[in-house]
């Protein structure tokens, strides 16, 4: 949809097609209930808050409204049988003082001084990384945006650039700071992008709070689709369109080999969709599959790690918000970060390894109903739980079907250990596996990356180097987007909006040409996408 938008307002005339009857895949809202908006996919829009993609198509003058989540985290204080002295909670604002004050609270003036001065020295880095995300994946590109936060300085107490940005999230918060709930609470802030914080090159992933106190996580007013649907208005009003329900089924290729190039769509009902351009937005491998016997060899050897699985989601109506002892509403705005020790983080990630569930599930609980009412009838809620590390693919062949219920209640369980009560809540569910994710958002093998988020799949690696350029060599007219592409998952707009730049600037030189097509097309599965 950004890939489109901005062709769009660039004057190109564009379609998205789109197989889904719900706009948006991962980034989308339905009544799940009646009367209660659910989100399917993200909830907490993060990295598109800092790119500049909002701002530039002007989505708040298409209905976009974001509510602030300030504080964007809190992590509880250890309960009973938990590892550590009992404390006081943390709570993370927008207010770096009030931030502070909270960490001397709960784990010292030290740690306090200590996250200040992070927040000083990974505020530039953190920026620098959004910079490299918004840009192409190549290295000329990176060395640009990167190279200035460490050219002409001195050494930092965090140590030297290159062994932070290719050092682990761990090392990093080992280097900067003693408490171990601080530790344990931006280690799974950092691990959201899927590799553990012992894994190289996740330091980066954990530096991203230090923007979080100029701009924070956001979520749209309505729900997470609120952001499609500001996109849709502002295609329509540039002349595009989109079209529900009948989604690519096959490329288009005319040519001679070695000179082939598409030439549109064909839709799953049969319609041909003619153009000189078509931007594939969904997983690269239904990419190759909608090729078929055309891709090229780029695209037919192409095998990116896609992991096995990756996490667990549950969509709670509830009568209740969680209630944490020692802290107020507060809590409820942002992130609520359920883990006060990295041993619980390595013990989720090491039952993953071996195709097990975790024996001790880490949640991360969000609850937006408490600041935005039109989610939810008045005296409802709704509250998403996402654990993490969770396979797809179990080692001893058992089925999701026969174990979602019990994993969902065993992550339930895991909430109500921080807030009491809170199991009590719950009226209804709606339980996404990793295999209900592949089904529901064609999200293969649960992964809601597309492609593992490990430091060799990024950048120019992602999805594979041959495809890192958002073209497809020996495929003239298809372009590249999505979460399989740089800079990968997340809610960022930057892999659509890099694919449109780069398509404009192949046209230049056949500005004749005033047609393009941008098809977002999305697949159930990539075996149905070839049906």
């Amino acid at each position: 949809m950004v890939a489109a938008a901005h062709l769009a307002k660039a004057g190109l005339r564009v379609e998205v097609v789109e197989s889904d009857e719900v706009l948006g895949g991962a980034v989308s809202t339905v009544e799940r209930w009646p009367g209660v908006r659910v989100d399917r996919g993200s909830s907490a829009h993060v990295i598109i808050r800092h790119s500049g993609v909002v701002e530039e198509l002007e989505l708040e003058e298409f209905g976009l409204r974001y509510i602030d989540c300030d504080p964007w985290a809190f992590a509880p204080a250890p309960v009973p049988g938990d590892p550590g002295p009992d404390g006081q909670p943390l709570v993370f604002s927008v207010d770096l003082d009030a931030t502070c004050a909270s960490i001397a609270a709960a784990c010292g003036e030290a740690d306090a001084a200590a996250y200040r001065r992070f927040v000083e020295v990974w505020g530039p880095r953190s920026a620098a990384v959004v910079k490299a995300f918004g840009d192409r994946p190549g290295p000329v590109q990176l060395v640009r945006h990167l190279w200035p936060i460490g050219s002409g300085r001195p050494r930092t107490p965090g140590g030297e650039i290159a062994t932070d940005f290719l050092g682990s999230g761990d090392a990093l918060l080992d280097r900067w700071f003693t408490s171990e709930r601080l530790k344990a609470a931006l280690a799974w802030f950092g691990a959201q992008s899927g590799p553990p914080m012992s894994e190289p090159g996740t330091a980066a992933m954990v530096g991203w709070v230090a923007l979080l106190h100029d701009v924070p996580p956001g979520h749209p007013v309505g729900g997470s689709g609120g952001l499609t649907q500001a996109l849709a208005a502002r295609l329509a009003a540039d002349g595009g369109r989109v079209v529900l329900g009948d989604g690519a089924a096959r490329l288009l290729v005319e040519g001679p080999d070695g000179a082939r190039r598409v030439t549109g769509v064909q839709t799953v009902s049969g319609r041909r969709v003619t153009a000189p351009v078509v931007v594939a937005a969904c997983h690269v491998l239904a990419t190759r599959t909608l090729a078929g016997d055309d891709a090229p060899p780029a695209l037919a050897d192409a095998d990116p790690p896609l992991g096995n699985g990756f996490g667990l989601v549950l969509r709670c109506q509830t009568n209740a918000l969680p209630d944490y002892p020692g802290v107020g509403d507060e809590a409820l705005q942002g992130l609520q970060l359920l883990c006060t020790d990295r041993a619980q983080l390595a013990r989720a990630h090491g039952d993953y390894l071996a195709g097990e569930l975790p024996r001790e599930p880490v949640p991360l609980a969000m609850s937006f109903s408490a600041s935005d009412p039109t989610l939810a009838p008045e005296g409802q809620h709704v509250v998403t739980i996402w654990g993490q590390w969770y396979p797809y693919a179990l080692a001893d062949g058992s089925s999701w079907d026969d174990l979602a219920e019990d994993a969902a209640q065993q992550l339930v369980a895991a909430v109500d250990r921080y807030a009491p009560g809170f199991a009590d809540s719950v009226q209804r569910m709606y339980v996404q596996t990793p295999l209900k994710l592949e089904q529901e958002l064609s999200l293969l093998r649960g992964n809601v990356m597309h492609v593992e988020m490990s430091l060799a799949s990024m950048f120019s690696f992602r999805p594979t180097p041959a495809l890192s350029g958002h073209r497809v060599p020996g495929l003239d007219g298809l372009y590249l987007a999505g979460a399989s592409t740089h800079p990968g998952g997340g809610v960022s707009g930057n892999s659509g909006r890099t694919a449109a730049r780069i398509v404009l600037a192949d046209r230049r030189p056949a500005a004749r040409l005033r047609t393009g097509l941008s098809a977002g097309v999305r697949t159930r599965l990539a075996a149905r996408a070839a049906r």
